[in-house]
């Protein structure tokens, strides 16, 4: 594999995964509630940092008076994300492969 083709597929599962979770969203805020408005807006996230409630997760804050170092880093992953990235996938084996 190229490093050109390395590169396409790293930025398209970040923009297949964005693309996925937004059109998710907006797609299942028109449905009426039920199973399927569940599997457009339920997303899991993974991530680095502090657990504050279960809707959001703070960064780790590390203070040295002279330097503070913040770590985090979140995925939030939902159906559609899951999807648009199996479709980059998909797209890529039939593409470059």
């Amino acid at each position: 594999m190229k490093r050109q083709e390395l590169t396409f597929l790293i930025v398209g599962m970040i923009l297949a995964a964005a693309a996925g979770g937004l059109i998710g969203e907006l797609v299942g805020s028109f449905l009426p509630d039920g199973a399927i408005k569940t599997l457009f807006q339920h997303s899991v996230e993974i991530g680095l940092g502090r657990t504050v409630d279960t809707k959001s997760v703070e960064p780790l804050t590390l203070n040295l008076y002279a330097i503070t170092l913040v770590f985090g880093l979140t995925l939030r992953i939902n159906f559609v994300s899951v999807l648009f990235v199996l479709l980059l996938f998909v797209y890529f084996r039939w593409w470059y492969l």
